[in-house]
């Protein structure tokens, strides 16, 4: 019997695998450049719900019910919404590419109280949907998924969060109640401040900084944005830009050094950051301050 992954899909078939944890969801890639795979099968199990994005179109699969089987066609950008509570068996047909997310049903009901949604216990069943908004989330974490050691955990977190609240708004069947307006208190918000500043390079969840704050991640989120007028990654990226220009303009450190001191992964992460933030290069922001 051939080794598989958790998803079903045999080992030696995928070109990728790649996975990454965020707040409360798994992320993985799976790819495979087969025409035709062997039957995948999953049995039921208790590990909550499973979320795939198709990334190119081109792929189809034929799922067996108890009676009947149906066959579907996924477009670029199609999802589908599983329970793995439910035992699976299809088969595949063409390549495919898939962003996959798995979210437990303790996480579900997690992120749904944390997002003000009245109380989501199960996800509508989805097959080759079309969901460009959450597709393109999702995307946004493949260069995280591909070099996970250079991944933002904050980024990643807060990303996973905006995820969370997308798939139990959409697919949750519940209606969302109306947000209380919220603010940190000043306290929470330098305590907040000072623990990303600590950790420039963004190696910090939200998670740790909202039990610091005695609040919720999904509260703490809300209230950091509020307060600040930005996400809690936005402003971490603000304050590493505004401590680079300060050196940049006071010490003869090379961009190198900077971006090291600044908490960015390397030179050309700094460059590219400082570049779509200030509109230049540092090397030219350097010459003209």
């Amino acid at each position: 019997m051939k080794a598989t992954d958790s998803f079903g899909c045999p080992f030696d078939k995928l070109y990728k695998n790649q996975s990454i944890q965020g707040a409360d969801i798994s992320f993985f890639r799976k790819g495979a450049l087969e025409l035709k795979l062997e039957q995948v099968t999953t049995p039921a199990s208790e590990r909550g719900f499973a979320i795939g994005i198709s990334t190119t179109g081109g792929h189809s699969r034929r799922i067996f019910h108890e009676h009947h089987a149906t066959t579907y066609d996924f477009a670029e950008n199609s999802i589908y919404v599983r329970n793995l509570a439910d035992p699976y068996k299809a088969d595949l047909g063409g390549p495919f590419d898939f962003l996959l997310l798995e979210i437990s049903p303790a996480a579900l009901q997690r992120i749904a109280q944390e997002s003000d949604l009245a109380g989501i216990a199960s996800l509508d069943i989805k097959t080759a949907w079309s969901d460009p908004v959450l597709a393109n989330l999702v995307k946004t974490l493949i260069p995280a998924l591909e070099h996970p050691e250079h991944a933002s955990r904050l980024f990643v977190d807060q990303l996973a969060s905006a995820i969370g609240i997308h798939i139990v708004q959409e697919y949750g069947g519940k209606l969302v109640s109306a947000k209380a307006s919220r603010k940190l208190s000043r306290s929470h918000e330098a305590l907040a401040k000072n623990m990303f500043l600590e950790n420039l390079k963004g190696d910090i969840s939200i998670l740790d900084v909202a039990k610091a704050c005695n609040l919720s991640r999904g509260y703490f989120i809300h209230a950091f944005r509020e307060t600040t007028g930005m996400t809690p990654y936005r402003w971490l990226q603000k304050e590493r830009i505004s401590r680079a220009c300060e050196l940049l303009r006071t010490s003869e450190m090379s961009l190198s050094d900077v971006a090291t001191a600044c908490g960015f992964a390397d030179q050309s992460h700094f460059t590219r950051t400082f570049a779509n933030t200030v509109g230049t290069t540092p090397g030219q922001w350097r010459r003209n301050a």
